[in-house]
């Protein structure tokens, strides 16, 4: 346990019933405005410094899974499982306000070799957290099973969902969700040196206007100027040299937004294959081929190559100038940047929601299996150091 985390749980400990109430009480409060937030969003420069963001990412102290209603699962992964949840016994005011819980359990973190990731994926969080277009961490906490994140609910469910059912977006469509992505991976790249390396459509979520947020940062990676080795991602956006073991940067999220992007016109990526070494074949000595039918822009094309360039000192987003030259592209032409930011319009497609607490837009998942191993006192005498950010 941190030495703050120490010092919280002994004032707790000191605090009366009354006390610890009226702790959990001001949280309760303070996370409540952070559901379906109308902020105006701050710009980049300032978002860790104004007022109103720096609690956000924070370790909870009080805060436990008994002060939440577990409503509906909202997605399930080998770890973890996403959760709708409302507060218990919320102020007047805030009680028809949603958040979405993630909660991760250390056996399977432990047994899966996910420990980092996890703490990258807080540390990252915290540190984005106000972005407009990124998932809002509010806060953290832990028990004796389970590791919680606390973040903001988007009930307009993934992209992929949207795409499956179109079968493949126009250009217009396209180019203002990869407009959205293009101010994330400037943010995550040049203001916090994060590399993202999971961008693919399951993984973006609509809110109720219709807007990107990026969910998911358990393979984000605070790299500044270094490269790293882990072999990460998923099979058809991998860039040639995460396949190639050559060290990878921030780089490799660009080359994803040209796979991205080409299978929102699409409705398929250019590489695949059921093997994926086969997958891995083709990225690292195919060079990516266009359909005659959808037709695509010669702008679209040019881009989508200028991602997908297996040299990456010569890839877009990677070359002097980074996201400025992007934006420059002709792909982009007539995108009003500031505009795009400050969320001026909505988005080409809005969630048929009919409350903030609807959750149609999401699958249905059966419940957790009963009988899981425990987090015994042996793995908490080992690991439990390792989840003191929490």
């Amino acid at each position: 346990m941190s030495a703050i985390k120490h010092m919280v749980a002994e004032v707790l400990h000191h605090q009366s019933a009354e006390q610890i109430k009226e702790t959990v009480a001001q949280e309760k409060h303070f996370i409540a405005q952070y559901a379906d937030p109308d902020h105006h969003p701050l710009p980049p420069d300032q978002i860790h410094q104004h007022p109103r963001n720096q609690e956000l990412g924070g370790s909870s102290r009080g805060l436990s899974v008994n002060d939440f209603i577990l409503v509906k699962t909202l997605g399930t992964g080998t770890f973890a499982r996403v959760w709708l949840v409302k507060v218990r016994n919320p102020a007047p005011e805030d009680a028809d306000k949603v958040f979405a819980l993630k909660v991760l359990r250390k056996v399977e973190v432990i047994k899966l070799k996910q420990v980092d990731h996890v703490n990258h994926e807080r540390s990252v969080l915290a540190d984005v957290a106000g972005h407009p277009f990124i998932t809002t961490l509010i806060t953290s906490f832990s028990d004796h099973d389970s590791l919680y994140m606390l973040l903001d609910y988007c009930p307009g469910g993934e992209v992929f969902s949207y795409l499956r059912k179109a079968k493949r977006f126009d250009e217009n469509t396209a180019r203002f969700y990869a407009a959205e992505i293009v101010l994330i991976l400037e943010y995550l790249h040049e203001t916090e040196g994060v590399a993202y390396r999971d961008m693919k459509p399951e993984n973006l979520l609509l809110d109720a206007d219709g807007h990107i947020k990026l969910v998911d940062f358990g393979f984000a990676k605070r790299l500044g100027n270094r490269e790293t080795y882990t072999l990460c991602g998923t099979p058809e956006y991998l860039a040639p040299e995460v396949i190639q073991s050559k060290g990878h940067t921030t780089a490799v999220d660009w080359w994803a937004l040209g796979i991205l992007i080409y299978e929102f016109l699409t409705g398929y990526p250019p590489f695949w294959n059921q093997n994926p070494i086969e997958i891995y074949k083709q990225i690292v000595s195919k060079p990516v081929q266009f359909p005659e039918q959808p037709v695509i822009s010669p702008e679209a094309k040019d881009i989508i190559c200028a991602f997908c360039t297996v040299d990456r000192s010569h890839r877009l987003g990677n070359i002097s100038g980074g996201a400025a030259r992007v934006k420059e592209h002709p792909f982009f032409r007539g995108v009003r940047w500031d505009e795009v930011y400050y969320r001026k319009y909505r988005g080409p497609i809005i969630p048929p929601l009919r409350h903030k607490a609807d959750s149609n837009c999401f699958d249905d998942y059966p419940d957790e299996k009963s009988g899981r191993d425990p987090y015994t006192h042996e793995l908490e005498k080992k690991w439990e150091g390792y989840f003191k950010d929490f």
